[in-house]
């Protein structure tokens, strides 16, 4: 056989050969240039473009398609329940920082329950005592929004905390019991000249004992039927002893649940009583609450003021710390 016609015969063979290493070599992943590789294959590769890339005009919603991405993209209202917060606010002692403090917690729709600042033991530094209630991500983002005031140095949250809490409450009650409490409060009940006042109920009283047994018809001329400070006890036959005897009872009743609370009597007047009491709010709300029967005629509360508890390490039989033993030189021990 000739070298041509070998020639002949391998030339289909390295034909095929180099057919499948083409084939091999187009199989071999191309290397990656940058990050944007895949962005580019999704954006130039025709089977693989977006719809919404290859729209050149997207298509207008319909009023349904809005309706219904309305409904399902607008987050459902909070069911956190509404709780009160304590919040205390180290400020600058400068004018106009109350006005901005409060100006903010307006803004975003709080009701202040009570609101009380004072000077601490550092000259240029005021506390903020706030009580409000809301819901707890709405409080943090108001105690964010009070931290970042340039006057502000910092808003602390108490609301989960140990404090002390102390409210002082200034109320004045009357003695003469609940049928003249009205009238107390009643404008123009009470004459302008405290001395004339007093000595017409003088006058009444005497009038009263002196004709406790007759009828209204039956006074003399001029003389004019004294106003019943009890009618019910009246009707009943009650003598201005008596009737002296309830308005003491109605004082020591009083003064009975003060001392029970922790208050004190501050004043007291013909027809009324002064109390203070310096308590929790939850107690000054007990206590107005157990001597509105008798009529509170004016009340003055100061707001809530607190600070936090210390936290006192509680000491066990466990956490006793034994004394070292103290070691021993052996050439001091006796023999044996």
């Amino acid at each position: 056989m000739s070298l041509a016609s070998l020639r002949q015969q391998a030339r289909p063979l390295a034909r095929a050969l180099s057919t499948s290493a083409t084939a091999h070599a187009g199989n071999k992943p191309k290397p990656i240039d940058d990050s944007t590789s895949a962005l580019n294959y999704k954006m130039h590769r025709p089977s693989a473009r977006l719809p919404h890339l290859a729209t050149a005009v997207p298509r207008a919603p319909s009023a349904e398609d809005a309706v219904t991405n309305i409904l399902y993209n607008t987050p459902p209202p909070s069911t956190e329940p509404f709780k009160r917060h304590l919040l205390n606010c180290l400020v600058q002692n400068e004018p106009g920082v109350l006005s901005r403090v409060s100006g903010i917690l307006a803004g975003r729709g709080f009701n202040i329950d009570s609101l009380v600042v004072c000077q601490t033991e550092i000259r240029d530094l005021s506390r903020m005592s706030i009580v409000l209630k809301g819901q707890d991500a709405v409080i943090e983002q108001a105690r964010r929004q009070l931290e970042d005031l340039v006057p502000v140095w910092a808003v602390l949250d108490y609301t989960n905390t140990s404090v002390i809490e102390r409210e002082l409450l200034l109320a004045k009650i009357s003695i003469l019991g609940p049928e003249f409490a009205q009238q107390q409060l009643t404008p123009g009940a009470v004459a302008s000249d405290p001395i004339d006042q007093l000595q017409q109920r003088e006058e009444a009283l005497a009038r009263q004992f002196e004709h406790s047994g007759e009828r209204d018809a039956s006074l003399p001329e001029g003389v004019k039927q004294a106003p019943e400070l009890y009618p019910s006890r009246r009707r009943a036959g009650a003598s201005p002893s008596e009737l002296l005897i309830a308005k003491n009872l109605h004082l020591a009743a009083i003064r009975t649940l003060a001392d029970q609370f922790g208050g004190r009597v501050v004043d007291v007047a013909e027809s009324s009583v002064t109390i203070e009491l310096t308590a929790k709010s939850s107690r000054v709300e007990a206590f107005l609450g157990l001597v509105s029967p008798f009529g509170v005629l004016e009340a003055a509360r100061s707001g809530t003021m607190l600070l936090p508890r210390t936290p006192v390490a509680r000491w066990t039989e466990e956490d006793e710390v034994s004394a070292p033993a103290e070691s021993l030189d052996a050439s001091l021990l006796p023999p044996g």
